[in-house]
This record gives structure tokens, sequence and C-alpha cells, in this order.
């Protein structure tokens, strides 16, 4: 059964993605997924933001329904959830990378130690290894 297509305000592809991603909660999970490593809910929420529970419960659904992150059980507790990253979602890492840029510029954000280097040094090498280790 095929999904269907959303029905958006316009064909703009900046709406067009403001629409799946436009609050910082989803971003902050797609941040935590790709470059803290994090998996479970409580994990997403004790990651220091102050995430409600109903928001990461929302945005962690909506992620899931935009084709954004898998959802499986826990193997080892099956009370559980392990979320991850599909090709789409990983395809947002130049994204998140250029933002964190940019806040880091004029925002006075602090980047994690040597990931803007890297990043800045060699895009392709470093989203390459990026995608291979989220498999």
């Amino acid at each position: 059964m095929a999904s269907k297509k959303p029905v958006r305000a316009s064909t703009c592809p900046i709406n067009a993605s403001l629409e799946v991603l436009g609050d910082r909660w989803s971003l902050l999970v797609v941040r935590d997924l790709m470059f803290a490593g994090y998996r479970t809910f409580n994990e997403f929420l004790n990651a220091g933001e102050g995430m409600a529970t109903n928001v990461l419960t929302d945005r962690l659904a909506k992620l899931t329904d935009a084709g954004i992150l898998t959802k499986k059980p826990d193997p080892e507790d099956g009370r559980k959830w392990l979320y991850g990253l599909t090709r789409k979602g990983l395809d947002l890492a130049p994204v998140l990378l250029e933002l964190s840029r940019w806040g880091t510029k004029y925002e006075h954000g602090i980047p994690p130690a040597g990931v803007l280097d890297a990043y800045e040094a060699d895009r392709a090498g470093f989203l390459g290894e990026l995608k291979r280790r989220h498999g």
C-alpha cells in the first residue's frame, strides 16, 4: 500500500521541509540520533534540552511517520523501542552541520569538539563516515 502524499500549503521546497522539520524539537531528536548515538526515549528525554514527554512522544511519531526515523522493539527489553535514522534522516546531516556552523558563527554556540573542524577539512569523508556508522 503506497503512502499518501501530504497536502502542502505550497509547492515551495523550503515550506515542505519546514512542514516536516519546522520545530526545534524535531531537529534536536535527529541531532541526538545522528551525533550522540541516542536511540531510546529516555536518552532523548535526558539530553538536557528540557523537552516534555508529550512533545517527545509526538515528535518521535511524526518523524517516524515522515520516514526520517525507524522504530523497532529493543531485543533486550521488549518494553522499550529503539529509534534509528533512515537514509532520508541521514540526508539531513549537511543541514544540521550547516546550522551548527551558522549558530557557532553568529549566535555563539559551542559545537562538540572537533566536529565542525572535521566537517570543514573533508566534508565528503565526514558525511560518508557518518552514513557508514548509521548503516
